[in-house]
């Protein structure tokens, strides 16, 4: 009895020793498993953060891709707006510099002309050969008005609206120079330009320069 009593006891303790190591174990795990929720969550919300960061940074850099594109784009027609643009100053150059060269023509060959009739015809075929290229190459239309004015109407200025009319309008005072009564659209340097004519006496210089002034306020 005293032997079975003892191993009663023994058991007894061994159990209860046993149940306290099980429970410290389980406490230990529970916390371990308290502790990686906790880290587990952490992590997640970290890089929860990181990948908003990353999906924001990803539409910002998106956004600056689609905005180089658009100035890529803007950049490539302003290229190809002033080479037009350059193309055209080249040809009313070249026109400008046909225009001075047949006018200059015909000041020499009215300076030789004599009064014979013959003479008078070859004058008025040239004139109207030269308002046929005023005309046809320049679009400039020669208009005398009521009131005893030149009246100069430019086109094939606005590349976009090559018949969109510039007007100048021409008087002589009573100096016997030229002066410009009206202008439209208004020209800022028509004051330097008519001292430059009254200079020079060269109107046929005055004409392409107001044809150039105007080309140049069309590009603005």
């Amino acid at each position: 009895e005293d032997e079975i009593a003892f191993f009663e006891r023994e058991i007894e303790e061994f159990c209860t020793e046993l149940q306290s190591i099980v429970s410290e174990q389980i406490t230990q795990s529970q916390a371990l498993r308290d502790s990686c929720r906790e880290f587990i969550k952490a992590l997640s919300e970290k890089w929860s953060k990181k990948l908003k960061e990353m999906d924001l940074m990803i539409d910002k850099i998106q956004e600056y891709s689609n905005e180089m594109l658009q100035l890529s784009q803007c950049i490539s027609e302003n290229e190809g707006h002033l080479t037009e643009i350059k193309s055209m100053l080249n040809q009313e150059k070249q026109q400008n510099k046909d225009l001075t060269n047949s006018v200059q023509e015909l000041k020499e060959q009215m300076k030789k002309e004599t009064s014979n009739p013959k003479s008078i015809e070859e004058r008025k075929e040239q004139l109207c050969k030269l308002k046929t290229f005023y005309e046809e190459r320049l679009g400039l239309e020669i208009r005398r008005t009521h009131h005893e004015q030149l009246q100069f109407v430019f086109r094939h200025i606005d590349h976009k609206d090559p018949d969109k009319p510039y007007m100048c309008t021409f008087s002589i005072n009573e100096q016997g120079d030229y002066e410009v009564t009206s202008c439209n659209p208004p020209l800022d340097c028509i004051a330097e330009l008519q001292l430059k004519l009254r200079e020079t006496n060269n109107f046929s210089v005055m004409v392409a320069n107001i044809r150039k002034a105007f080309i140049a306020l069309s590009c603005k």
